[in-house]
């Protein structure tokens, strides 16, 4: 049987995140150490790696956590009810996954297996993106010939290109 995390233990956790996150809305993810984070957390560094396997792995999590705190918004909305209504839907949780181009980094590293929970928050939530889009377009005026499933792959695919291609379109000047 396994044993219960203790209070402690999550306080703690919950404390690296709220650092984490209050570094991050002042300086942007890239700029994130873990030395700040510890520091404004009030624990030790080994205390860090004892939750977090390294900076990705926090970083994952908040990221993992925004991409569904936009899902939880997504699923909330009426199907749309065309091609249009459906970016219009779709455009926020874009600007989520595009708000640094760290995010993004991160985002396609980690989002290959999507709905594989051994892999992480980010490919969680892009199972859950398929599985609303694929509600999403089972209930539209969209293609009947092949399954929402894969329709909604496919809408995951082309944003991610899309995505892609604008963002290094934006910082092409960058290495």
């Amino acid at each position: 049987m396994a044993r219960a995390v203790q209070k402690r233990t999550l306080e703690t956790r919950a404390r690296l995140v709220a650092a984490a996150e209050e570094l991050i809305a002042e300086a942007g993810y890239e700029a994130l150490r873990v030395e700040e984070t510890v520091l404004r957390a009030g624990v030790a560094k080994g205390t860090f790696f004892a939750h977090f396997r390294d900076k990705d792995a926090l970083l994952e999590q908040l990221t993992g956590a925004r991409i569904d705190a936009e899902l939880d918004r997504i699923e909330a909305l009426p199907p749309p009810a065309s091609i249009d209504a459906l970016i219009k839907a779709l455009m926020p949780l874009v600007a989520v996954m595009t708000s640094e181009r760290y995010v993004f980094d991160l985002i396609l590293r980690y989002s290959g297996a999507a709905a594989v929970a051994e892999i992480g928050p980010i490919a969680q939530a892009f199972g859950r993106a398929n599985d609303v889009l694929a509600h999403w377009l089972s209930q539209g005026p969209f293609r009947k010939d092949i399954s929402p499933e894969l329709m909604s792959e496919g809408v995951q695919a082309l944003l991610i290109q899309a995505m892609a291609l604008d963002f290094c379109a934006l910082h092409k000047g960058q290495t």
